[in-house]
Order: C-alpha cells, then structure tokens, then sequence
C-alpha cells in the first residue's frame, strides 16, 4: 500500500471506530467541514452537504435505532478512495452494501451508500 492509500485506510477506520461507538462529535472530527453523504434511500439516494446537514443525519439514524449497528466485512484502497463492504444489522434482520469514501487531507470528504436490495 502506498503511503496515501494508508492515509485513506486509516481516515475510514477512524470513522468507522467513532460510528461503531456512535460518538457523533468524533464521527464529525473525521470529516471535512463541507462533507457529503449520501444515503441509501431509493430509489437513487439522498444528499446532504456540509457538517450541520450531515450531523442531523448521524444524530436521527442513531437515535431511531438504538440496537442496530454496522459491521465492516472488507475494505478496498486505491488512490484517494476506498470500498468498504459492509451488513447493517437490527434485532430481526439485516442488509448488506457498500460505501464509497473520498478522503481529503485525512479526513472523509465523501460517503455515498449503497444497499443490496
């Protein structure tokens, strides 16, 4: 791995270390002021720009659902961006998908989700 392609492993385990312990603070402190998210809502997603709509996102998902959580199941690097495959996981069921980051100066300037389904 090159030295930019461990920048970006590391910046996406940092992220998903804050997730898993659901620290919205620290999730933000991973991410660029004008970060984007895109949700896995169909049929094509939703955006949200910037730290306040990107927060809210955070705060509502895990306020809504307090048992769920994410589990990593592989992470590709290449360059700027990395894959990770992922299954989220509730009390009776599941998804599977994959998130596609773009890292910037270490830290997550993009997250665009994509679900099995």
């Amino acid at each position: 791995m090159t030295t930019t392609e461990t920048s970006v492993a590391h910046a996406v385990t940092r992220f998903g270390a804050a997730f898993d312990r659901r620290d919205v603070d620290e999730i933000m402190a991973a991410m660029t002021q004008d970060c984007v998210f895109e949700s896995t809502a169909p049929p094509d997603g939703k955006r949200f720009e910037g730290h306040s709509a990107v927060r809210s996102v955070w705060e509502e998902l895990f306020a809504s659902s307090p048992g769920a959580r994410f589990v990593s199941e592989e992470l590709f690097v290449s360059g700027d961006r990395a894959i990770e495959r992922w299954r989220y996981e509730w009390a009776d069921g599941h998804v599977r998908g994959v998130d596609v980051f773009r890292i910037r100066d270490g830290l997550v300037a993009e997250k665009l989700s994509y679900v099995k389904g």
